[in-house]
């Protein structure tokens, strides 16, 4: 088990480099030029330009660059525009070229709201999602079965930010029935947090859980295809013994696998969510950077993005591991 969790881990430090590596190449290489971004003409010169360009060290070579990079973010750096300088202190991620503040200070705080949507919605989408296709595989062939797998499929063809929008609009701005208050920190008041984040949550999960429906239907089915399922029932164990200890836990596994490869897509989901709801996260900050073509601001939301997808599909890996141990053996 520990090797298996050494070996995961190693790889998830390599895909972490890989990004990172791609991420300040983009920076330095990308059909946008950093220097008329952050002073774009005619505000700003050629020669000016070129000033900026040589004050954030654009010409060295790129192993120097991200080796300036990767070391402000563990120890911190003096970051210079032109005549003015910068302290930046670990964890430095640069600069923001349009509110000229160290993007940690400006993003720290919206890492919370994007992970508690994303990590709420993906539990709703768990609890509705698979007991739903439990009750569909158990009734395989009836009316409710046919109802169950019809309703997913009407759900699943809503656009998911028209979905967002009108739950909003009816339930919260109509009805009242939810705040409409944005994002409350889970230190200052848990219940608020949760009640603020609810009807989000509710609307990602519903949307996105008519496809674990299926998904998990479709395992729970071949499940109660297998030998031991039959040998089980010969003995006399009791039906619910038998789907919740024997066939769910056959049947959960493709559906945590699935789930860990559909987190990221949950995180980048937030940010219509996050621009609907008023939520100040990640996503909307990464929006607002790209419109305004604030690079340090772009790199270190990608950045962090990939760290939070990373550890979760770690973290899926080990799970998984624990449900199939054969996946510790191949």
């Amino acid at each position: 088990m520990i090797g298996f969790v050494v070996r995961r881990l190693i790889s998830a430090l390599l895909v972490l480099f890989v990004i990172s590596v791609a991420v300040v190449a983009l920076f330095t290489y990308g059909p946008s030029d950093p220097a008329n971004a952050m002073c774009p003409e005619p505000k700003c010169t050629a020669e000016r330009q070129d000033a900026i360009r040589e004050a954030l060290n654009l010409e060295a070579p790129i192993y120097v660059q991200y080796g300036e990079y990767m070391s402000g973010i563990v120890t911190g750096r003096e970051i210079a525009f032109g005549s003015e300088a910068y302290d930046c202190d670990a964890p430095c991620f640069g600069v923001s070229f349009i509110y000229r503040v160290n993007v940690w200070d400006d993003i720290k705080d919206r890492v919370a709201p994007t992970v508690s949507v994303a990590v709420g919605a993906g539990v709703t989408i768990l609890l509705i999602g698979v007991p739903i296709g439990m009750f569909a595989a158990r009734r395989r062939g009836t009316s409710a079965d046919k109802a169950v797998i019809g309703a997913t499929l009407v759900i699943e063809s809503i656009p998911y930010y028209l979905f967002v929008l009108l739950a909003f609009l009816y339930l919260a701005v109509g009805a009242g029935l939810f705040p409409q208050d944005g994002y409350h920190s889970i230190a200052d008041s848990p219940l608020k947090w949760a009640w603020a984040l609810l009807l989000p949550w509710l609307a990602l999960g519903l949307v996105n859980s008519s496809k674990y429906a299926r998904f998990t239907r479709g395992s729970m089915i071949e499940a109660f295809n297998e030998d031991y399922i039959r040998t089980a029932r010969s003995k006399g164990l009791p039906e619910r013994t038998i789907v919740n200890k024997h066939a769910l836990r056959a049947a959960v596994v493709p559906i945590v696998t699935i789930f860990g490869l559909d987190f990221g897509a949950l995180l980048t989901g937030t940010i219509f969510t996050e621009k609907i709801f008023g939520i100040n996260g990640l996503g909307l900050r990464a929006l607002d950077a790209v419109g305004q073509s604030d690079f340090p601001v772009i790199e270190a939301t990608t950045l962090i993005s990939a760290l939070i997808i990373v550890l979760t599909n770690l973290a899926v890996d080990v799970f998984y591991s624990v449900l199939d141990p054969r996946v510790r053996l191949s």
